[in-house]
């Protein structure tokens, strides 16, 4: 009897029931080229700087510019603010971005909800509050003064690798964020723009008035005052007509923003921040609208737009990849045969996106034949070790066309991905060894991004990946990674999530790894994760934890409970491998509850994190291939 209709017998609320549903749901979303690919939910920003780019560059798509501002206008909160994150608080940069998004693009300052915003802005601090990137935006457009703007020296395309600063000690998307930013900081070509739409009034001593200058440390030797001292340093040196090195250094900024931009990427580092700054630097380098590399930019840009029933919005990448990754997990660990076409077609179109190309992670890990996958559909300079990782578990479900040739794959990226581990043991996303803390206190980090650590959530995978395909659990890259899975526990026996919200992502990660490589689960510090996880279980059986975890530890594994939060905390509880738990049972009852009848799950809250604290997103595919993937964990461990 086939796999998916084999227990529609059983009762409408059984986990068995809920799996097959599920499988049919997810099966029904699979496009015609053999991926998934689920939206990506963020904050009202990304329409704020398309509104701000569009003003700052003189053209102004008027269609464009009003389907943004209406989506301004839908996520205004009710305190008249704009938030980070669904439920969230207001956030000053959002909320300053909004604000004079919506009054270029001809809302009346005297409007309610403009008046609510202001007085919002004004109870956050005002304009002097914004980070580094909304300084630069504003200055651009005239509204803030540009000698309190961080300097980003275009010499830095220059720097050796020998040198202590260099590109590539940043992260991956920091370099592609900040070059293009170089180029802006160098021309500073500042928009002029009427004094209806000047921004005086989110400024609440006055602009004549107000303190612009970077926080200093109180100590006068800090990493972060000798860096403000070095901007200082650079602000006079700017002052100078003549900079020997400026004209290479632009130049060769130039040349590697274009080449990130061209065959084989979907855009600049394929994210919204880099592709709409290197819009903004080729206007700035003088580039004729109609030029091939403006072209596709644009195209590239307008493929992260969204326009249908439930009104426009921006994406800030694209995420084929990773979602196709772990529905076909998701569907192989529930019961969907290896062989079932769907899965045929899916293995298909991830083998076809293997990176073969050599990216800027060789500049730290050189000598490695290159592969791995990247997040979006063409990256070639960025796959990443989580979507590696993620790849080898899902075509393990799926019968190989060519045994051959997978096996080769296979041996190939996974010889790449554990060439990436780093020196404590650990996992990053991009790069390997990416880990200088002192750099986080350079005054254009302020985005809480500059740098590309390991984190716990990426190393328990490894390790789950290791222990599918039988690699042995007493080699030394397995034992150094479980030391710093336990160096990195939290005194509460939690894990610290630093791609998904938040604690409960990263517990049920590590746990999850930790089972998969044949550690005791019975060991103390494992108990004490498991305790952890069933002391955050709410009283209807799910789990939830706000995306404020991350400023507030207290409220950490605390939220309204959602399918894929719920279904984490399952996953975590069942590598313990006993069902019994009268916690794993009453999440399961909530899972198989909660379903909607078509075989989805219904989510509203945001759980996918970008940047902790600054950058947040809603995975639409969360809420359905993580309740599947945990009720088909559940069900294995049933006798």
């Amino acid at each position: 009897m086939n796999a998916l209709h084999a227990e529609k017998n059983q009762p409408a609320n059984s986990p068995a029931a809920a799996i097959r549903r599920s499988q049919e749901f997810l099966l029904s979303l699979q496009k015609p080229g053999g991926f998934w690919q689920g939206e990506l939910t963020v904050d009202s920003t990304l329409c704020s700087d398309t509104i701000l780019f569009m003003h700052w560059r003189g053209t102004v798509d008027e269609i464009l510019q009003a389907k943004c501002a209406d989506h301004i206008r839908r996520k205004q909160t009710a305190d008249g603010g704009w938030n980070i994150f669904i439920g969230g608080p207001s956030e000053i940069n959002a909320s300053v971005k909004a604000y004079f998004a919506l009054k270029l693009a001809g809302d009346s300052p005297n409007a309610h909800h403009m008046r609510e915003a202001r007085a919002n802005i004004l109870r956050l601090g005002g304009i002097p509050q914004v980070n580094t990137y909304c300084r630069l935006y504003l200055a651009l457009l005239g509204q803030f003064p540009w000698d309190y703007v961080p300097t980003i020296p275009p010499e830095i395309f220059l720097f050796p690798r020998w040198f202590f600063f260099n590109l590539h000690e940043m992260s991956s998307w920091s370099r592609t964020i900040i070059a293009p930013l170089a180029i802006l900081n160098h021309f500073k070509p500042t928009r002029t723009l009427p004094a209806a739409l000047h921004l005086h009034e989110l400024y609440p001593a006055g602009m004549e008035n107000a303190d612009f200058s970077l926080k200093k440390d109180p100590r006068f030797w800090s990493w972060r005052n000798f860096f403000l001292r070095c901007d200082a340093l650079l602000k006079i040196h700017n002052r100078f007509p003549f900079h020997p090195l400026r004209r290479r250094a632009l130049a060769a900024a130039e040349s590697w923003m274009v080449e990130r931009m061209g065959e084989g990427s979907d855009g600049l580092s394929a994210i919204f921040p880099a592709m709409l700054n290197a819009m903004m630097a080729l206007h700035a380098l003088g580039y004729a609208p109609d030029h091939p590399v403006v072209k596709k930019a644009e195209d590239d840009f307008a493929g992260l737009f969204v326009d249908d029933g439930s009104g426009f919005r921006i994406q800030p990448c694209l995420s084929p990849v990773w979602d196709t990754a772990i529905t076909t997990i998701a569907l192989g660990e529930s019961g969907v045969p290896k062989n079932h076409p769907a899965l045929a077609k899916a293995a298909a179109w991830l083998e076809e996106r293997e990176v073969r190309f050599a990216g800027d992670w060789t500049a730290r890990n050189p000598g490695i034949e290159p592969s791995g996958w990247a997040f979006e559909h063409a990256n070639k300079f960025y796959p990443d070790t989580d979507d590696t990782m993620m790849v080898l578990m899902a075509l393990r479900h799926c019968a190989p066309a060519d045994a051959a040739a997978r096996e080769a794959l296979h041996r190939r990226a996974l010889k790449w991905l554990l060439s990436f581990q780093c020196d404590d043991g650990g996992w990053a996303a991009f790069d390997k060894n990416l880990n200088a803390a002192w750099l986080e206190h350079v005054p254009f980090a302020d985005h809480n991004a500059i740098l590309d650590p390991t984190c716990s959530d990426l190393t328990a995978r490894v390790l789950e990946l290791l222990g599918l395909i039988g690699h042995d659990p007493k080699s030394p890259e397995v034992r150094r990674a479980v030391s710093m899975l336990r160096r990195t526990q939290e005194p509460d026996g939690s894990w610290y999530g630093r791609w998904g919200v938040n604690y409960i992502y990263g517990t049920w990660q590590v746990l999850r790894g930790l089972a998969a490589i044949g550690e005791n689960m019975d060991a103390e510090w494992i108990r004490r994760a498991l305790t952890w996880l069933e002391s955050c279980q709410n009283d209807d059986g799910s789990w939830g934890e706000t995306c404020e975890s991350y400023n507030f530890p207290a409220l950490k594994g605390r939220g309204a409970g959602t399918p894929s939060q719920t279904a984490w905390a399952l996953m975590g509880l069942c590598a313990a491998g006993d069902p019994s738990r009268e916690s794993i049972r009453r999440g399961i009852d909530w899972l198989a509850s909660s379903q909607n009848p078509d075989g989805s799950w219904t989510e509203e809250l945001t759980t996918g994190t970008g940047f902790p604290c600054v950058f947040y997103l809603k995975y639409d595919m969360y809420r359905n291939h993580f309740p599947l993937l945990a009720l088909a964990a559940f069900k294995k461990l049933l006798p």
